[in-house]
C-alpha cells in the first residue's frame, strides 16, 4: 500500500500520524495527549513532542526547537568535549606528568571512554526515541547500558590511585567494579528489564551501583589515618561533591521538579530532565578534574605512610 492510497479513517491515529510525518517535509510537534503511550513519561511537560519520525527526520530534528533539543545538545556537546579531552589527555597532559606510565593512560582512557559512551548513548536515545516503539526500546536499553558504563568507569581511576600502594585491595575493588558492571549489563537482557514493572528494580540497581563507591572511599580514609589527615581532608570532599551532584540530579529526575509546580511552563527550557543532563555533565567533569589531582598526587608522592605527607604536596 502506498502512502497516497492510505485511508486515514480506517487506521489508528498513531498510524495516520506516522504516515503524515513520512510525507511531510516539516517536523510537527504534538501535545502530551496526542503522542503514543511509549513516549509519555512526564505529564508536566505538556507540549513540544516529536512522534513517528523516520531516521532522516530524527536527524533533521537536531535543528528543530522541541522539548528534547536541550537534552540532545547537552550530551552531544558533552560527548565532543570528552572526546577532545581523551585526545588531549593522552597526547598533551599525561606525557608531561613526571612518572606517568602506560597504566595511567589506560585508567584515564577507561574513564573518558566510559563518559563518551554514556553521553553518546544518551544523545542517541533522545534523538531517535520518537522514531517508533521498537527503536524507542532499543535506544532506551542502550541509554541504560551507557549509564552503567559511565558509572563504573568512574571507579577505575579512583580505586587505582586510592589503593596505589595497596595492590591487593586495589585488585579486590577493581574486580568488584567489573562484577557490578557485568551484572548490570547482563540484567538488561531480561525481557522485563525495560518494563514499568521493573522501574523500581532498575532504580535500586543503579542506586547500588552508585552506593558501592562509599565502601572503598571510607576504607581508604581509614587506611590513610582518618579525617585528621590532610590528604583525607582534600580528597574526601571531592568524593562528597561528586555524590552531591549525583543525588541532586536524581532528585530533579525522580521528583520531576520544577515542572511539577509549573505544568506546561517549562516544556522547552528548565525541565527536570534537562537539569539531570546538566548536573551529570558537571559531575563527569568534576570527577575528571579530581582524578587529575589524584594522578598528580601519586606522581609526586611515593608509597609511604600518607599521614607523613603534607597537604602542600597534594595541592
Amino acid at each position: 500500500m502506498t502512502f497516497q492510497q492510505f485511508d486515514y479513517e480506517k487506521q489508528s491515529p498513531d498510524e495516520a500520524l506516522f504516515v503524515l510525518q513520512q510525507q511531510g517535509k516539516d517536523i510537527n510537534l504534538f501535545d502530551y495527549h496526542e503522542i503514543p503511550y511509549f513516549l509519555r513519561g512526564n505529564v508536566y511537560v505538556t507540549n513540544g513532542y516529536r512522534a513517528y519520525l523516520p531516521v532522516r527526520m530524527c536527524i533533521k530534528s537536531l535543528f528543530v526547537w522541541s522539548n528534547e533539543t536541550i537534552n540532545i545538545w547537552t550530551h552531544l556537546l558533552g560527548f565532543l568535549v570528552f572526546s577532545f579531552l581523551f585526545l588531549y589527555n593522552n597526547i598533551v597532559v599525561l606525557p608531561h606528568i613526571k612518572g606517568a606510565t602506560i597504566a595511567d593512560h589506560m585508567v584515564f582512557s577507561a574513564l573518558l571512554i566510559g563518559f563518551q559512551i554514556c553521553l553518546l548513548c544518551s544523545t542517541g536515545y533522545h534523538l531517535f526515541n520518537c522514531h517508533s516503539e521498537k527503536i524507542f526500546h532499543r535506544w532506551f536499553s542502550l541509554d541504560l547500558a551507557g549509564i552503567s558504563l559511565g558509572l563504573c568507569s568512574c571507579y577505575i581511576p579512583a580505586v587505582y590511585y586510592a589503593y596505589y600502594c595497596h595492590v591487593g585491595l586495589q585488585t579486590l575493588y577493581l574486580v568488584g567494579v567489573g562484577i557490578l558492571t557485568t551484572i548490570t549489563l547482563t540484567l538488561q537482557f531480561h525481557p522485563r528489564f525495560l518494563s514499568s514493572v521493573w522501574a523500581t528494580r532498575r532504580l535500586l540497581l543503579f542506586c547500588c551501583l552508585v552506593a558501592y563507591g562509599v565502601v572503598p572511599s571510607v576504607h581508604w580514609a581509614y587506611l590513610s589515618g582518618g579525617w585528621d589527615q590532610p590528604v583525607v581532608q582534600i580528597f574526601i570532599p571531592k568524593v562528597i561533591v561528586m555524590y552531591v551532584l549525583g543525588v541532586l540530579a536524581l532528585v530533579f529526575y525522580a521528583l520531576k521538579v520544577p515542572e511539577r509546580y509549573f505544568p506546561g511552563k517549562m516544556n522547552f527550557i528548565g525541565s527536570s530532565h534537562q537539569w539531570w543532563h546538566v548536573l551529570i555533565l558537571a559531575a563527569f567533569y568534576w570527577w575528571y578534574r579530581s582524578n587529575l589531582i589524584y594522578l598528580d598526587y601519586r606522581s609526586t608522592n611515593q608509597c609511604t605512610d600518607p599521614r607523613q605527607i603534607s597537604a602542600v604536596n597534594v595541592l
